[in-house]
């Protein structure tokens, strides 16, 4: 072999080599540089609804009966949050500030959240800090966020998510500054228990489309006056499972939950809740759904005529408390049960049968219609249970991924009953139209 037939070989061979090697010391250097691991964000909400109202809830002032004249008002709700992720650490704090256009003494400035979470590869995980709980469905906890206020809790949650399993324990203590050197009577805070534990388990099981949720909860609560003989903590205890089953076009839901303990005035709880609700989707743009809703009330509710007490004497509380719920969800848009109260004090309960249909002709564009009966679930004195018929109508439109409008339209007939439960003096032709535009930008994000 000559020399040119040897220098030839040569340079194929490092013509092949050398780039190789190059690519091979590339991938190293690239390997060698640590990935992005940090994420910053920074997110806001503005959230703006109008509403036209004739009839159905009591002022605020708490004189008898509700005028019959019209209502309108625009109120608002914004927040601006401040987030951080990396692969074992979390954290949020979102300022909100909400309000009725126009009116001073309902504008509250708040932190909504401000927590911190901790987590491992194992699944395990604590957060700590201001924080939304929100479960299931929304009908025991959840954020409300129809409100124009959010609803969070002061707490620490450990737990550990993985394979299927959900396993979450909360704790909260509450208590009034000016107790801080001595007394544990606590009132008018963020929330009305004085302490919470909660334990929430959910399993979805392989293969089956079944997921199941277990909860229980236990509340303390202020009773009597600071101070006074009868200053003392009762605590309630719920328990209780949602069920979801999701086989082909289908969505069957339900729902059972007992209270039990003490109220804050000392008398025993016996109270229950069933719901169930069934959707059907015969095609992608289009479902179809039923249900129906049991709480129970207190027995031979009393309905005083205005100007008297009409005081019944209870030895148990039977009525059903949703707790911290998203009610708006649930029984009605307009707002007549779990949100404002019963002349007494006590519940009537509820019975609520509903069906529905929500239709996306294109993307982004919702048309949502549906009908309801009210009923009470206890006896009541003198008069039906019935309490009337709603009919609901709602639009909503995604104009950009952050920018939402959206209306509604509720009209109720309601019943004598209604009215007496509510001493409304008014006719029981009852509207309430709204209209709301909601725009949640990212003004940021950044990763390093």
């Amino acid at each position: 072999m000559n020399r040119k037939t040897v220098m030839k070989r040569i340079l194929l061979i490092l013509c092949i080599i050398l780039p190789t090697k190059t690519i091979y010391g590339q991938e190293a250097l690239q390997d060698s540089i640590p990935a992005k691991k940090n994420l910053f964000t920074v997110d806001a909400s503005l959230k703006t609804r109008g509403e036209i109202r004739h009839g159905g809830l009591p002022p605020t002032s708490g004189d008898q009966g509700t005028s019959p004249k019209t209502a309108a008002f625009v109120s608002t709700r914004t927040t601006l949050s401040v987030g951080y992720e990396r692969e074992w650490l979390s954290a949020k704090i979102t300022a909100e500030h909400s309000g009725t256009w126009g009116d001073v003494s309902s504008s509250i400035f708040s932190v909504y959240e401000a927590w911190a979470q901790l987590r491992s590869r194992q699944g395990l995980f604590a957060k700590i800090g201001r924080q939304d709980l929100s479960y299931d469905d929304e009908r025991i906890f959840g954020n409300d966020d129809w409100a124009m206020s959010g609803l969070s809790h002061d707490a620490i949650k450990l737990g550990y998510e993985g394979f299927g399993h959900k396993l979450h324990l909360i704790g909260s203590f509450n208590q009034n500054l000016k107790n801080i050197n001595g007394g544990f009577y606590y009132k008018d805070g963020l929330q009305p228990y004085k302490n919470l534990q909660a334990l929430w388990y959910h399993y979805d099981i392989p293969g089956t489309k079944l997921g199941a949720s277990l909860l229980f909860t236990n509340m303390g609560v202020q009773g009597g006056k600071e101070g006074e003989p009868d200053e003392a903590t009762y605590y309630q205890q719920l328990v209780g499972t949602h069920l979801n089953w999701a086989p082909k076009n289908a969505l069957v839901e339900g729902s059972f939950y007992y209270q039990m303990g003490r109220e804050q005035h000392g008398l025993p709880i016996r109270a229950w809740m069933a719901s169930i609700k069934g959707t059907y989707t015969p095609i992608p743009s289009l479902d179809l759904y039923t249900g129906y809703d049991y709480l129970s009330g207190d027995p031979y509710f009393a309905i005083p005529p205005e100007g008297s007490l009409g005081v019944i004497r209870h030895e148990v509380a039977r009525g059903f408390s949703s707790l911290y719920g998203s009610h708006n969800k649930f029984y009605g848009a307009m707002d007549f049960f779990y949100v404002t109260t019963y002349v007494n004090g006590f519940s009537p309960g509820l019975q609520n049968a509903f069906a529905g249909c929500k239709y996306r002709p294109v993307k982004g564009l919702s048309l949502e219609g549906s009908y309801h009966f009210y009923a009470t679930s206890s006896q009541l004195i003198d008069i039906k249970p019935p309490l009337g018929h709603e009919i609901q109508c709602k639009i909503s439109y995604n104009f950009l991924r952050c920018v939402c409008l959206s209306a509604g339209y509720s009209f109720m007939q309601g019943t004598e009953t209604m009215e007496r439960l509510k001493r409304s003096t008014e006719n029981r032709r009852l509207h309430w139209g709204w209209l709301m535009l909601k725009i949640t930008p990212r003004f940021f994000q950044g990763r390093w």
